[in-house]
């Protein structure tokens, strides 16, 4: 089985070049400064593309695009065209992407709650959704694929599990089609995960130190269901290692990750030998992904084809 390593949004090594660079709307509200609302998106962009090229000399494969590229670009008080404006870069980037065969995908925060009480709510989160679309279809990018939380457990799983189901099926089918869920650290756990996203048809991923905070059992048993909710692209798994191993701070991702955290999700996969993606959701980023593999040398027999890609 090949095991491919990516990291999220922010190279640790390239200090002075983000894609995150913000906008407040206290700031905009204040000023109605579109020029340099232009001038923060380009620099964005431009700042992408190098964190794209970084990747590739580094035989990164695999990474998640910030949420933050286009700032404001969901807020219904500021209006503008963060699409057809700025093509020429989204051609760019696109053009960096797909001729070298990387993986992209996005995760919005926490606040995209698609089974909230609240209408308004859900109705933020689908234009979240939205946009994020827009970005990855801008970018050309392949089976585009949007990764969400089950989110809200007002008056119960069972309950919240249908508010999650009703919108879902309400949405149209241009988002349904890039919906992948996550079990999380508190509430809803991988069989109450396998369970909807068997129901809804979609995919699955599946975050190991999620499921150490919030357990199931025969967690060996759900794997290869959840494996086989992908059927067009290799499955994706997250990995994190936590930041202590007191009870406080168990939940919070560490800064790089414990070698043996990653064996052992090797060790729990490996049986059903098929290809997967890890994301490592560390907060050194690149930095903790290259420790990382140095440690998997050290530590196993596995081959690696090259920088982030391990034969198991």
């Amino acid at each position: 089985m090949q095991i491919r390593l990516g990291y999220v949004a922010i190279s640790k090594t390239l200090e002075d070049i983000t894609s995150s660079t913000p906008m407040t709307y206290t700031y905009w509200n204040k000023t109605k400064d579109y020029n340099k609302l232009n001038d923060i998106i380009i620099s964005n962009l431009n700042d992408l593309i190098e964190i794209l090229n970084y990747n590739i000399k580094n035989n990164i494969h695999f990474y998640r695009l910030t949420s933050k590229l286009i700032p404001l670009a969901t807020h219904k008080e500021v209006e503008f065209d963060y699409l057809n404006k700025y093509k020429y870069y989204y051609n760019k980037i696109s053009n960096i992407i797909n001729n070298n065969n990387l993986r992209i995908d996005v995760h919005p925060d926490q606040f995209c709650v698609l089974n909230s009480t609240n209408k308004d709510v859900i109705k933020a989160s689908i234009d979240n959704l939205e946009y994020h679309l827009n970005i990855l279809n801008a970018l050309k990018i392949n089976n585009p694929l949007i990764i969400l939380h089950i989110g809200s457990n007002v008056f119960g799983k069972e309950k919240s599990i249908t508010r999650f189901i009703n919108t879902f099926n309400n949405l149209p089918n241009r988002l349904k089609k890039t919906i992948a869920l996550e079990n999380d650290d508190k509430i809803f756990n991988a069989k109450d995960v396998i369970k909807l996203c068997q129901k809804l048809s979609i995919p699955f991923v599946f975050d190991y130190h999620h499921h150490r905070c919030n357990p199931c059992e025969n967690i060996e048993d759900l794997i290869p269901e959840i494996l086989n909710t992908w059927k067009t692209i290799n499955p994706k798994m997250h990995l994190s290692s936590p930041k202590n191993k007191t009870k406080k701070e168990f939940r919070s991702h560490h800064d790089y990750i414990d070698i043996n955290d990653f064996i052992n999700l090797i060790n729990l996969v490996k049986k059903e030998n098929k290809n997967i993606d890890i994301m490592i959701e560390a907060k050194a980023k690149d930095e903790a992904l290259f420790r990382l593999t140095r440690q998997i040398k050290y530590k196993t027999n596995y081959k690696f084809i090259d920088e982030t890609t391990i034969i198991i």
